[in-house]
């Protein structure tokens, strides 16, 4: 098993760092550290090409090393450097070589803090990557030798959903943490239409709630039968006016990790997100996980 780290540069790599860091101590695995400089250009008359290609092989090497300084003198690691014609090919070309089960990116700097943001390269590995990717809040802090604690499946009740939940089960695992499922409902403003709307809305989300709580107790009594199941399993929703409210509704700590997949939906996306899980993601507080769609 081996965590594939793809080491922003500026702010965004100490934040990646840290969740790689968690994530291979949890796990138990090896940790690779891999920075991707662009490739080389044909070298022109006056060798300008060749000068700005030496000038990017020196800040990819300081960022490694920057890197080898922050990391914890008792977690072993590899630290690799690519040229490729794109950061998303040349994670990719290490991923495959060093047999990564999971890659790890930070979040966008023009995200909010605290948040998670995909930049363009996260955009573009969650359409193409074959592994689980896995997202650190902008900004997101941790101790050295902190570990996961608890992996939060999100859940929906839909196509693919129990095998998703089955896929963060195992992650959970395979990180000696606790399970829970955890499913987000949003409920818009009531409708001013003497109190009608607002009952109405209320008998939907009564009849959705008893819905959902059933099917994560046959998730969870599916889970229960797997070879190892987590030790620890439950089941939460989280409720709100709007995603944010809804995800913070079910209430998070350290340690924590979110798991959702991708959408059911979109032959040409392994790793697309659905517009609700796309809102889930982008308002979790916590790193996230995203399953490529062959899991």
């Amino acid at each position: 098993m081996t965590v594939l780290l793809g080491l922003p540069r500026g702010e965004r790599a100490a934040a990646a760092l840290r969740l790689a860091t968690q994530l291979a101590r949890s796990g138990n695995e090896d940790l690779v550290v891999c920075a991707v400089a662009p490739a080389s250009w044909p070298p022109g008359a006056a060798k300008v090409d060749a000068e700005y290609q030496e000038f990017l092989d020196q800040v990819t090497q300081e960022t490694l090393a920057a890197a080898k300084l922050a990391l914890p003198a008792d977690l072993p690691a590899s630290f690799v450097s690519v040229r490729a014609r794109s950061t998303p090919a040349g994670l990719l070309e290490v991923a495959e070589k060093h047999g990564a089960t999971l890659l790890v990116l930070g979040s966008s700097s023009t995200g909010a803090f605290g948040r998670v943001s995909l930049g363009s390269v996260a955009d573009h590995l969650l359409h193409t990557a074959p592994i689980p990717v896995a997202m650190a809040p902008r900004g997101f802090r941790c101790r050295p030798d902190d570990r996961v604690r608890r992996v939060t499946a999100g859940y929906g009740a839909t196509a693919g959903s129990d095998a998703y939940a089955v896929a963060a089960a195992e992650l959970a695992v395979r990180f000696g943490a606790a399970l829970r499922v955890a499913s987000f409902a949003v409920r818009s403003g009531p409708v001013v239409t003497a109190g009608v709307g607002l009952r109405a809305e209320e008998g939907v989300l009564h009849e959705w709630s008893q819905h959902i709580e059933q099917a994560q107790r046959d998730v969870l009594a599916t889970i229960a039968q797997l070879p190892t199941p987590p030790l620890s399993r439950e089941a939460v929703i989280g409720y709100g006016r709007d995603w944010h409210e809804a995800v913070e509704d079910v209430g998070w700590t350290d340690g924590d990790l979110l798991v959702g997949g991708s959408s059911s939906v979109g032959p040409l996306a392994r790793g697309f997100l659905g517009s609700r899980a796309s809102k889930i993601v982008r308002n979790s507080p916590v790193p996230v996980v995203v399953l490529p769609r062959h899991r």
